[in-house]
């Protein structure tokens, strides 16, 4: 399973993370955000990664030509959209980046929503399904009604987010299967400060598993 820790600002903490078993690291570059980093910041931290290991940049309706400059700057290997990018943004992010992968956000707040995010299937390469908050893009700490997900099955694969934390992820996945998981707040001692023992125990009750 594909599990990625998002919300990385301290290089000390992503190489930890890294060898803890992430698959993934997710990296804020939304200036407006608690957990933003510059593409100078996530080359440090990936200057010190000792694993091979995914760098995502999180945008949220970012210019194209904004989000090409930091994924060559700042070296990712995946670009994450959170915002309200159209279906012709991410082809036309699709046709600037060919090589990189593309995750499309979207945030439930209803069961139509779902709907939506089957439309972007062409378009980008993985799906990430985040709780609804009126302000903020991501990492509020609320939780997915996971009922209303039971039946979500797209083409592509799809990362579970929303307020999961150590001590829910066993009862998420048990009642659904995505393809990842994606976890910011629920690993967290304050925005962008990860919590290495909540990310150990995450780990440990993801073991359990097989």
């Amino acid at each position: 399973m594909r599990v990625k820790i998002c919300g990385i600002t301290k290089p000390e903490q992503g190489q930890a993370i890294a060898q803890l078993g992430a698959t993934a690291l997710g990296f804020i570059c939304v200036p407006a955000s608690p957990r933003y980093v510059t593409s100078g910041q996530i080359r440090a931290v990936r200057e010190q990664l000792v694993v091979p290991i995914d760098c995502i940049g999180v945008f949220a309706d970012a210019a194209c030509e904004e989000i090409c400059q930091i994924v060559t700057h700042a070296g990712l290997s995946a670009v994450q959209l959170h915002g309200t990018e159209s279906l012709e943004f991410c082809e036309k992010l699709r046709y600037a980046l060919p090589e990189i992968e593309i995750l499309k956000a979207v945030r439930v707040k209803t069961p139509d929503c779902l709907d939506r995010a089957v439309t972007y299937i062409n378009c980008v390469d993985t799906l990430l399904l985040d709780a609804y908050h009126p302000q903020l893009l991501g990492g509020t700490g609320k939780t997915l009604d996971w009922e209303t997900l039971r039946e979500f099955r797209p083409n592509i694969p799809w990362l579970l987010a929303g307020g999961l934390t150590p001590d829910n992820i066993l009862d998420a996945l048990s009642e659904l299967q995505p393809s990842g998981i994606d976890l910011s707040s629920g690993v967290e001692r304050s925005p962008g400060d990860k919590d290495l023992d909540k990310v150990t125990l995450l780990f440990e009750r993801l073991r359990s598993l097989s």
